[in-house]
């Protein structure tokens, strides 16, 4: 049935698009929040996702259903949107009071927990002067030329410490499957 739609969507059917719409924006919010855990992120995710799927509808294959198509777009819009959210404090503070007063406090307690720990691994694994220049720059808000003076290196020892702290713990998260970590980090070291 959910391919009938794809060739109809195809078409540009607004009517496919509509039935689309009601069968699947409930279920694509609710996975949104899960990351997101934020109504107002939640629904511009959904909305990002069908926009995204009515300009690519050209694209579609009718043979195959519109629902996976459907959620790999809000997969890529929720991690996109986890991603800005982690460039500003302001969107890491608000991500963070969101998670912290979810509900299910059992379940999410045994995760954050984990994440504790995953985190704190993952940093102890750093040299001890990417640990002590990440610390300077993301805890206490210092600048390079700030952190330079500080620890009497160079202003390019410090950005050259601070990318390969960046790079090392990306590289541990991504293998781990931990994305939202990335979101929570700076919150966990402190």
């Amino acid at each position: 049935m959910d391919d009938l739609y794809a060739a109809r969507l195809k078409r540009a059917d607004q009517v496919a698009f509509q039935m689309i719409y009601r069968i699947y924006s409930a279920r694509l919010y609710n996975f949104a929040f899960k990351f997101l855990k934020s109504k107002e992120l939640s629904e511009e995710v959904v909305q990002e996702s069908f926009l995204n799927l009515w300009l690519n509808r050209e694209k579609l294959n009718e043979a195959y259903p519109v629902g996976p198509y459907l959620f790999s777009i809000g997969r890529r819009v929720t991690l996109n949107t986890l991603k800005q959210c982690s460039l500003t404090k302001s969107g890491l503070e608000k991500l963070w009071q969101s998670i912290t007063y979810a509900h299910n406090e059992t379940e999410e307690a045994v995760e954050i927990n984990n994440l504790l720990e995953f985190a704190e691994s993952a940093f102890c694994n750093l040299p001890a002067q990417q640990q002590l220049v990440f610390r300077l720059s993301r805890e206490e808000g210092l600048s390079y030329e700030e952190i330079a003076d500080k620890l009497q290196i160079s202003r390019n020892t410090v950005r050259n410490h601070l990318v390969a702290a960046l790079k090392n713990l990306k590289n541990q998260f991504a293998q781990s499957d931990i994305v939202y970590l990335l979101i929570i980090l700076p919150f966990l070291l402190k």
